[in-house]
């Protein structure tokens, strides 16, 4: 299954980087995959103001500022992001390539009239799997209704493929967590990527 593979963290001495690295060992031997790491690019997230005005009557002029991004988007099956949540969400630069790169046209058909929701144009996103840690216990995120996990595996959700399959990867209490919790998730990470 071709696979993107998203990464956002901005020190690559992290764990996070270390979940990345671990997601591109365990997918490559068995599929193609593509790598996007935001922050050693140097990705822009920022939407200018010349392109939230053409954003919807003129995607083209975005589409071309990030076109390497949208080509690798149209071309994967399966969508893998890695990432820190940070304020019960993705970071802002993974926030900003969300807004940057799945444009109308590309992500999405705007809807025409009023009550109508806007046409998924990724239905050939047949995967996605989220692969994240948090600084607050897993009790609290349920309390507070789980917007990261809401905004990946809902709203993005609807985007993609009838029947797409979802698997969502979290470390939570990070801050508190013991080198042996991080062994086993690193080690989780891998055995279901492996097995995809």
């Amino acid at each position: 299954m071709k696979t993107l593979v998203v990464h956002c963290h901005p020190n690559p001495d992290s764990f996070n980087h270390a979940l990345y690295r671990t997601a591109l060992e365990a997918l490559q031997p068995r599929h193609p995959v593509r790598a996007i790491d935001l922050y050693a690019e140097g990705f822009d997230p920022t939407l200018t103001r010349e392109e939230r005005i053409a954003y919807l009557d003129n995607p083209d002029l975005i589409r071309e500022r990030v076109k390497p991004h949208v080509e690798a988007l149209l071309w994967a099956e399966h969508l893998v992001f890695v990432y820190p949540t940070w304020f019960h969400g993705p970071p802002s630069m993974l926030k900003g390539w969300l807004e940057r790169v799945w444009l109308p046209g590309v992500a999405f058909l705007p809807a025409e009239r009023k009550g109508q929701l806007a046409k998924s144009g990724m239905r050939h996103i047949r995967r996605l799997t989220v692969v994240t840690t948090g600084g607050s216990p897993r009790w609290f995120v349920m309390v507070i209704g789980d917007p990261g996990r809401r905004l990946f595996t809902r709203a993005l959700r609807a985007l993609f493929a009838w029947r797409c399959k979802v698997t969502w990867l979290q470390l939570h209490d990070m801050n508190a967590v013991t080198d042996r919790d991080r062994s086993h998730f690193i080690a989780r990470v891998a055995r279901t990527l492996h097995n995809i």
